[in-house]
């Protein structure tokens, strides 16, 4: 199946079927949303979820993060990943917001990246979300899925993938297709054991298409190889039974 195939129907399939994607953190203003996702860097959104009321409540602005210390920041984010550099970041996030941004978060990759804490994933994301730019954020399952589809080829890295989905993925949708892509990996098609039974994708999917030729293939290997086996076990069978008989002659 060409490429081009290949990302029309995984177009056809979502715009149908799932319209209307949204990221699955907690977040109720542009600020909150920055928080949340910096913060969900090698994290679930579920842990996230958990930590950031609190949070949002004690820095529900800017300015409050600006005059934090990493030190109470860090009280609210102990239990995610890696909370000390984290909660550093946050604070010097709040404060080239206020110092730099006059406390508004800023539009463009470029400018979104000089804020501590904040990678291309990142930064995609609200580009993305916020400002409803044709960015694509690739974390692990947008970086998996897009692999095994067929979306993706000889993509080694998050940036070669993003510039492939962005180059075949119309403009229209590659905002939402960002979350197609993760949904798909955080329920379906899972790190180490893909839900291929019940994926609606596996008839062009290439991961598929391999894994079940090379069952197929190991299948009737194992068949030979039996079938060879009992007809060896049979020869030798026939040779003994026939040394038998011409004992029994014999005497």
């Amino acid at each position: 199946m060409l490429k081009a195939e290949r990302y029309r129907h995984f177009v056809d399939y979502f715009s149908k079927n799932q319209p209307n994607p949204v990221t699955e953190l907690h977040y109720n203003n542009p600020f909150q949303l920055l928080v949340a996702v910096i913060l969900s860097a090698q994290c679930t959104d579920k842990r996230i979820n958990q930590v950031t009321p609190a949070l949002f409540e004690r820095f529900p602005t800017p300015q409050d993060l600006a005059a934090a210390t990493s030190d109470e920041v860090f009280a609210y984010i102990r239990s995610v990943s890696y909370p000390n550099n984290k909660a550093k970041h946050l604070v010097g996030m709040g404060k080239m917001l206020m110092e730099v941004f006059n406390g508004e978060i800023p539009s463009g990759i470029e400018n979104l990246q000089k804020l501590p804490g904040v990678g291309r994933k990142t930064a995609n994301v609200i580009a993305s979300v916020i400002f409803e730019e044709p960015a694509m954020a690739v974390d692990t399952h947008v970086f998996r899925v897009a692999n095994r589809i067929g979306l993706t080829n000889n993509a080694r890295t998050p940036l070669a993938v993003e510039k492939q989905l962005v180059q075949n993925i119309p403009k229209e949708y590659i905002g939402v297709a960002h979350h197609w892509l993760i949904l798909h990996g955080r329920y379906i098609c899972l790190a180490r054991s893909p839900k291929c039974d019940i994926c609606p994708l596996t008839w062009f999917c290439r991961y598929y298409e391999r894994n079940n030729t090379e069952a197929a293939l190991q299948r009737l290997e194992a068949a030979k190889l039996k079938k060879a086996k009992e007809a060896k076990k049979k020869k030798a069978l026939n040779i003994i039974d026939k040394e038998l008989r011409k004992r029994s002659v014999d005497n």
